[in-house]
């Protein structure tokens, strides 16, 4: 019996991200170019979204139970009753406990095929781009695998800027996924199971409730509460919602 190659690459992997404390299966730009290819699902849609809180205390980004999975949620129905309240400081807080979406897609970095099938976290301008290039004929199946197009991901925080923009090109000629048909099944095969990678970011109903409550009374403080102070906070905390989600991320 020959050796598994699968097995040894996923072997090798798994020394590599022994003892990092993140999950080695996302993956995130760094500043400059980078060539990715988004590989083609099961079910025909490469693109998955779920809708996080933020800004809940000093707690990680969170699954929605309300949007992602139609559970009840204590967490949104104090956001409705905020908008319902509709005060400048009650807005304020809904818009910063509001959920927001996210989309996800399974991608193999050029030049790091042996770290196998990954998942790239976006917003919603970039989303919205990749649908437009999926959607022209010109591109055809952008994730086929004998055909497909690879995407060049220019990133980075142009000068003067808050946040990084990326921006995405398409290759002009078409390439398979792996010039090694057998390497290209492991890759197709690879896809990891999304709701697998969010099991610790899903919450129950008193776990929100407890992070809720823990806020709130946080957010009792007579100095916090205080105009400037709430202006500042508010500010501060919106900034660091994409590095709480690259956190969330590891």
């Amino acid at each position: 019996m020959s050796i598994d190659m699968k097995k040894m690459r996923e072997r090798v992997n798994a020394l590599k991200n022994k003892g990092g404390g993140t999950n080695k299966r996302f993956w995130r730009p760094q500043d400059g170019e980078q060539t990715i290819r988004i590989i083609p699902t099961a079910d025909g849609d490469p693109f998955k979204d779920y809708w996080f809180h933020y800004n809940v205390g000093d707690n990680p980004g969170f699954l929605s139970p309300k949007k992602n999975f139609g559970e009840d949620c204590p967490l949104d129905s104090f956001v409705r009753n905020l908008w319902e309240e509709g005060t400048e400081d009650s807005v304020r807080m809904a818009k910063k406990l509001n959920a927001r979406q996210r989309f996800f897609a399974p991608v193999v970095v050029r030049g790091e095929e042996d770290q196998g099938v990954r998942v790239w976290g976006f917003g919603k301008q970039v989303y919205e781009t990749l649908l437009n290039l999926v959607l022209n004929p010109e591109y055809g199946d952008i994730t086929d695998a004998e055909q497909g197009i690879d995407l060049v991901l220019a990133y980075g925080k142009p000068t003067g800027a808050s946040f990084p923009v990326t921006n995405i090109t398409p290759r002009r000629r078409s390439s398979p996924l792996h010039k090694e048909p057998e390497r290209c099944r492991e890759l197709l095969e690879d896809i990891p199971d999304f709701e697998e990678l969010f099991t610790n970011s899903r919450k129950t109903f008193a776990q929100v409730q407890a992070m809720l409550d823990e806020f709130l009374l946080g957010d009792s403080n007579p100095e916090a509460n205080s105009s400037e102070t709430a202006k500042y906070n508010d500010e501060k905390k919106s900034n660091l919602v994409d590095k709480a989600f690259a956190d969330l991320l590891g």
